[in-house]
């Protein structure tokens, strides 16, 4: 039985593997993906981070009593990036909970592929202060380790893929955080590529009022793919 028992860990870990390793080179696998499957690959890309920290106030001997309260002092963050297989898995995950065709389950995949460059969920859960996101936070991606600006990409929000079930995601909504999407460009104005093949991590970096935190990423072949397929840049 122990035998057995570890067996079935690494089973469904080289699964789903198999299963990422596909991507999008098989059109309609993910129409077979078990509930756990499109949850395990769904969750693939969700990473959690912070900007600002108090901590650092306190290391530094600062009373942090007296600052205003108009603003908080850092934010928790939440991102999930929408790859090809988070979106095969997100539409899969929806196709399970209401009993959606084959048909509707890739219509919903061919909206989300139609968007421009890459998306990428933001929620944002604000620590003391007023507890509210200002609006005029920005994000950006960038390879992981970038010293230049010029490496960046500035993110554009896309307010109504709110609507969306695929970009909703596979976790259970927390409402502590709000939530944001933001569409980022695989290719520059100048018709460079964002992750080019010596680029093997992304980081995305989220800014608020003077505050930074960043979420990275290992830098998939479907995203690869996307930006060598030419896929045009978000205006």
């Amino acid at each position: 039985m122990k035998t057995r028992t570890l067996f079935l860990p690494i089973f469904l870990s080289l699964l789903v593997a198999g299963v990422r390793a596909q991507g999008a080179g098989d059109s309609t696998a993910y129409l077979h993906w078990s509930q756990q499957e499109a949850e395990s690959i769904g969750k693939s890309t969700y990473h959690d981070g912070k900007v600002g920290s108090r901590v650092l106030f306190e290391v530094l001997g600062v009373d942090t009593r007296g600052l205003k309260t108009e603003r908080a002092q850092n934010y928790k963050i939440r991102a999930t990036w929408f790859t090809p297989e988070v979106i095969r898995a997100s539409a899969r995950s929806a196709q399970l909970k209401d009993r959606l065709t084959d048909t509707e389950t890739q219509a919903l995949v061919a909206e989300a592929e139609a968007i421009s460059g890459t998306v990428i969920m933001v929620e944002l859960d604000p620590n003391e202060g007023s507890g509210v996101v200002p609006p005029d936070w920005s994000a950006f991606l960038q390879p992981k380790g970038n010293t230049s600006p010029n490496e960046a990409v500035r993110g554009v929000q896309l307010p109504d893929l709110r609507k969306s079930r695929v970009f909703q995601g596979v976790q259970q909504r927390n409402y502590d955080y709000d939530r944001f999407w933001v569409s980022f460009p695989l290719v520059r104005d100048d018709g460079t590529v964002l992750l080019g093949p010596d680029k093997n991590e992304v980081e995305l970096v989220v800014r608020i009022y003077n505050r930074e935190g960043t979420v990275t990423w290992l830098v998939p072949a479907s995203i690869r793919a996307l930006a060598d397929s030419g896929k045009p840049v978000p205006k």
